[in-house]
């Protein structure tokens, strides 16, 4: 079995061509818009949760051609939402990946735009018959997907976010807000890597969403210490936007030694749930260390 790092590599790299073939061509009108697809989504990211689906779908046999789509439309949606997160009315960013954001690089309504239409492209994507997945499988995808991303999931989070700004939000607060804002959408990918080949029975569900839980906070937690402690050009980010707006975070509540510590506690929860897959489950421990381990 490659190691962890090629394995990402040749993900990241596999991502990017069925991203960019997904993707509606910029010479097709409306070019503009198009353009602003493209940018948005090539060219840059970790891929995580692409990276949580495919390893989800090896844990469980999926065949990779079905895995390949949940991945792409999953990472529409965390692409759109970024989109969004950025604007103005939002956390009005002004870096993305390194980049200047969508909105700045072209327009708050071409922004706009760009993100609602890489949403209903996640759909088409996913709704779309293809080899390897049956019509049930399809439509339980599609219910999830919808769900982690609406007001039960990654919209209500952020609506929670936005509403905490400048207060202190104890544990189980912070907690709530980001198992909708950040964990709902992992737990997707996670999910429907597994469902790309027809849908897990329910102990293996259960196992995922376990994991999903554990990695999906852990992952928030080590953003906010990240925010807190590296530089803007290696985040590709504005470091330290959180503390200068006044944003809830883990390190309003905890030291950085005590939030690494937490992160740790939560990724030992989630391999031990996924332990029964064996060897199988090899790509979701490596995931779950990579998110306490990573350092952009």
């Amino acid at each position: 079995m490659t190691d962890f790092a090629a394995w990402s590599r040749a993900l990241q790299a596999r991502m990017e061509t069925a991203l960019a073939a997904a993707l509606p061509d910029a010479a097709i009108a409306p070019t503009r818009l198009h353009e602003a697809m493209r940018y948005a989504v090539l060219g840059g990211g970790k891929r995580v949760r692409p990276m949580l689906a495919f390893a989800a779908g090896e844990a469980v046999g999926a065949p990779l051609p079905a895995v390949e789509r949940a991945a792409c439309a999953v990472e529409l949606i965390h692409a759109y939402s970024l989109i969004h997160d950025d604007l103005p009315c939002m956390d009005d960013d002004a870096l993305r990946r390194g980049k200047p954001t969508c909105h700045v690089r072209f327009d708050e309504a071409t922004a706009l735009l760009a993100g609602d239409a890489l949403h209903s492209l996640a759909f088409e994507l996913l709704a779309a018959p293809h080899a390897g997945t049956d019509a049930d499988a399809r439509l339980d995808m599609l219910a999830l997907l919808a769900r982690a991303a609406g007001s039960r999931g990654m919209c209500g989070g952020q609506a929670v976010d936005l509403a905490a700004t400048g207060s202190t939000l104890d544990l189980a607060e912070l907690e709530f807000m980001h198992i909708h804002k950040t964990g709902a959408l992992i737990e997707a990918a996670v999910l429907l890597g597994a469902s790309a080949g027809g849908l897990p029975d329910a102990d293996t569900r259960a196992r995922l969403r376990r994991y999903a839980h554990g990695v999906g906070l852990a992952f928030q937690v080590m953003d906010d210490v990240l925010d807190a402690e590296t530089d803007t050009a290696t985040l590709g980010k504005t470091a330290g936007k959180d503390a200068a707006q006044g944003k809830a975070t883990y390190l309003t509540l905890m030291s950085v030694r005590e939030a690494r510590a937490y992160a740790t506690e939560l990724v030992e929860r989630s391999l031990a749930a996924v332990a029964p897959f064996g060897a199988a489950g090899t790509r979701l421990a490596d995931i779950a260390r990579f998110i306490v381990e990573r350092r952009y």
